[in-house]
């Protein structure tokens, strides 16, 4: 089977990329790739028919840093055959007003270029506000490893479902 998910990810602590390998593992080894946003090119966005973007969110929702050199490619880059789909970290309770923000600034990012899939319930969340959130659902998989880390699994294995029904 052709790999055709690529899984982008920024990560500083290693959070982000553990749930990145959760994902590929999810969809199984056979379809997917996890790459670093660092070493990553646009040349690698073209890749795949399905792109998996995801970041946590730092400072007062921002992206991971990798990311902010990042984002100019995939701004580049020629996204419109593209179905995309957008994963977030990040702490609830110490980021109740700006919970999973990067999610959001990723999904700005792509929004009017590419189909984003993967929207996700708010439910089982406890934060003020989140730059992640459109139509009432947040872009993609949020996760808080911080806090509700015993729900990571569980999240991923039903978001990578629906995703294999949205990618067909």
């Amino acid at each position: 089977m052709e790999k055709n998910i690529g899984i982008f990810y920024g990560s500083s602590t290693g959070s982000t990329e553990k749930v990145a390998e959760l994902l590929c593992n999810a969809f199984g080894q056979e379809r997917c790739m996890v790459i670093n946003v660092e070493d990553a090119s646009k040349a690698d966005l073209n890749k795949f028919a399905y792109l998996v973007l995801g970041t946590p969110t730092w400072e007062i929702g921002e992206m991971q840093e990798d990311w902010l050199d990042f984002i100019a490619e995939l701004k580049k880059a020629d996204l419109k055959k593209k179905k995309i789909a957008i994963f977030g970290l990040g702490d609830q309770e110490a980021s109740a007003d700006s919970f999973a923000d990067g999610a959001g600034r990723l999904y700005e990012a792509v929004a009017e270029k590419a189909t984003v899939v993967g929207a996700w319930p708010t439910e089982g969340y406890d934060f003020a506000k989140s730059m992640a959130i459109k139509d009432g659902k947040f872009v993609g998989l949020i996760i808080d490893e911080d806090n509700q880390k015993e729900k990571t699994p569980e999240r991923v294995n039903a978001w990578v479902k629906m995703l294999k029904k949205e990618f067909k």
